[in-house]
């Protein structure tokens, strides 16, 4: 399996994007991943100094969204819709889209039940649950799981 360390994934969304404005060929996740970025105009300026943010702590404590965090969660969530897996979350994310009208907004819903069930899965040390990620989802679409 991929694990990529932090560094790695930061760095990956670092040339991602600086081989997008150097109008340089992107590839696989490459294209996911620029879409989501340029989804996020919020996070440009950091994309572009990678000197600057490539080590950088997001205490949430401090009320900071890590923005590699949320740009990853949201590449998570691409491949969960692309291959439906786990089975179902692309029936929930359509309800989401219909819900809201809006793409963005149903995966950010979708991106906070699926940090839902990494944290309990920390927190209990257990594999990710897919019951706790869907029962989230269900109330957010207002649909039994």
């Amino acid at each position: 399996m991929f694990n990529p360390s932090r560094q790695d994934a930061r760095q990956f969304y670092f040339d991602t994007w600086r081989k997008y404005q150097e109008k340089q060929p992107l590839v696989g996740a490459e294209l996911i991943a620029i879409d989501i970025m340029l989804a996020h105009p919020e996070y440009h300026a950091l994309l572009n100094q990678p000197e600057r943010y490539g080590e950088q702590d997001f205490p949430p404590e401090l009320g900071e969204t890590n923005p590699f965090l949320h740009l990853s969660m949201h590449l998570a969530i691409s491949e969960q819709l692309s291959i439906d897996q786990p089975v179902g979350v692309r029936d929930y994310y359509q309800k989401l889209c219909a819900l809201f009208q809006d793409e963005m907004r149903a995966q950010h819903e979708m991106m906070d039940c699926l940090a839902e069930m990494i944290w309990q899965a920390q927190r209990h040390q257990t594999v990710f649950n897919p019951a706790i990620y869907f029962e989230c989802l269900a109330k957010k679409t207002l649909t039994p799981p």
